[in-house]
């Protein structure tokens, strides 16, 4: 009984165009007050308890992290990239744009971000070189659901703040899936050239290559910083959501500065010369080499201390940036080291007398505030949630669910179909964490009870999620997509329809071959152990 009048509060709320965050408490509340034997001071209790929960401290560092990152400089660097690497091949430009948001994902960790910074470029691009509209729309609207799949992914520690899995797990798991789907994607680009006929483009050179990859390496290094740091030792999923929003300030203020008051001032200039450029390159990389040994050291060699690692590091960084600068200036290392010192006294003087006025600059404020709504927005969405995850736990709806599958003869196959369908629905209507935090709680007990590893179940959800952000009426990546190109949201559906066959083709893969979601987590962190 009060699980159908939960369930049909919180239905006639939504459809009534109630705000997700209120249709969840709401009925959480009414139900606790009028139908349960549960105590109104558990409301108090729950909200209390969710607001303390320490996974949930990443989301708000994740989305301020994605908004430092998403200013232009950042995704024009990755796309130079992206297209130095595959723009030669069928169709390459469009899979330029799949591959850039793949690389952009891996920074941001929201679908509508990468959209948004990739989309603004590289559909004004694909128009340039003659693809559609339709078409640059619709491998946008689909590559950039990306977002929440390839790890860090917002959604991903919600889904583990929501079933208390293991974010560490979330991230590995959801590597190979995010490459797999970005290769379908990639396939299906060159299948569409060669029947419409496309030529390829001559190939760059892999100077450019090394060119481009140089000038993007700033903003990718976040990606060995989250995930090395993580899975090295150095810092949990939390500690590295509050590292990786200290250094997407750091990279846009003061190594790229796109924004903030050192915009448009460029660390090495036309008059500093041939030799202290490379002398200044050549401490970069050094650094560079010395914080990667520093950081994967510690997965590499666990049993060293860190005095050890920094010694190796040392010796490795130094016989780098001598390899560096004989091999580009010869005899004149030692004078491009020399050459270098100005380049450097100025850029840090920049940095020391700009870093006040960078910290409450009209764009720092820009993005603080931006993030500061995204937060506030998912952070009550996910604690009302809570709070209905707790009415379905204390009324046993989970169980009683479990039983009556158990009686139906549902195995694990059966029901990840009935999971599938059910999410596949509830995408079209809402938004991804609000969904996933619905469904997740009733469907996660069953999946333990038939055998289904959790970590598997929440990357089957996550893909689900993905495929919602891309279909009508409510899907957030049509609306993003219709937003930046102009086009109504009709046109936008049918540009994003035939990927998002390739989308559905994915999923059906995930579901049912599993390893594929385990076998990262499993080699590197040991079998999950669940509690029955």
């Amino acid at each position: 009984m009060e699980s159908s009048i939960l369930f049909v509060l919180v239905l006639a709320l939504l459809f009534l165009g109630v705000p997700i965050a209120i249709a969840l408490g709401l009925s959480s509340v009414i139900v606790i007050a009028f139908f349960s034997t549960d105590s109104m001071s558990s409301v108090a209790l729950q909200l209390f308890t969710a607001s303390q929960n320490y996974t949930l401290l990443a989301i708000p560092f994740f989305i301020l992290a994605s908004a430092f990152l998403s200013t232009g400089g950042v995704a024009q660097r990755i796309i130079r990239f992206a297209v130095a690497t595959v723009g030669h091949m069928r169709g390459g430009l469009a899979m330029a744009s799949v591959l850039a948001c793949m690389l952009f994902a891996a920074l941001s960790g929201s679908s509508p971000a990468t959209v948004v910074a990739i989309g603004t470029i590289a559909i004004a691009a694909m128009r340039q070189t003659g693809y559609s509209k339709e078409f640059a729309a619709g491998i946008i609207a689909n590559a950039g659901t990306l977002g929440i799949l390839i790890p860090p992914s917002i959604v991903m520690v919600v889904y583990a703040a929501a079933t208390d899995v293991s974010v560490g797990r979330m991230f590995l798991a959801g590597v190979i899936p995010g490459l797999l789907a970005g290769v379908m994607l990639m396939v299906g680009i060159y299948i569409n050239a060669r029947i419409r006929g496309l030529q390829p483009q001559p190939f760059p050179g892999f100077g450019e290559i090394l060119s481009a990859g140089k000038d993007a390496a700033a903003g990718l290094f976040l990606i060995v910083v989250i995930l090395g740091g993580i899975y090295g030792g150095a810092f949990t999923p939390t500690e590295a959501a509050a590292v990786a929003a200290v250094y997407a300030f750091l990279v846009a203020l003061f190594v790229y500065r796109d924004m903030g008051p050192l915009k448009g001032r460029k660390w090495v200039r036309e008059e500093d010369g041939h030799a202290a450029r490379n002398g200044f390159l050549g401490v970069v990389y050094a650094f560079t080499i010395h914080v990667t040994i520093l950081i994967f050291g510690f997965f590499l060699v666990p049993d060293a201390s860190l005095g050890e690692r920094q010694i190796f590091a040392m010796i490795v960084s130094v016989a780098t940036f001598v390899a560096y600068l004989v091999w580009r200036e010869g005899a004149g290392a030692p004078r491009a080291l020399v050459a270098s010192l100005p380049v450097w006294a100025r850029g840090l003087k920049d940095i020391v007398l700009g870093f006040p006025a960078a910290c409450f600059h009209r764009d720092t404020r820009k993005v603080l505030v931006d993030s500061g709504k995204t937060t506030i927005m998912l952070m009550f969405i996910i604690v009302n949630a809570l709070l209905f995850a707790h009415v379905l736990t204390s009324e046993r709806i989970p169980q009683t669910i479990t039983d009556w599958m158990l009686g139906a003869g549902f195995n694990w196959f059966t029901f990840l179909i009935a999971v599938n369908l059910l999410l596949l629905l509830g995408g079209q209507f809402m938004e991804p964490s609000g969904l996933l935090l619905i469904v997740a709680p009733v469907v996660f007990p069953i999946a333990i009870q038939l055998g289904v590893d959790p970590i598997h179940l929440g990357i089957i959800m996550i893909v689900n999620m993905e495929i919602g952000m891309i279909t009508p009426p409510i899907g957030l990546n049509l609306f993003v997509t219709s937003g930046i190109t102009g086009m109504n949201l009709v046109r936008v559906v049918k540009a994003a329809l035939p990927f998002t066959g390739i989308l559905m083709i994915f999923l059906v893969i995930v579901t049912y071959v599993p390893w594929i979601s385990t076998f990262l987590p499993t080699i590197l962190m040991g079998p999950e152990l669940v509690t029955r």
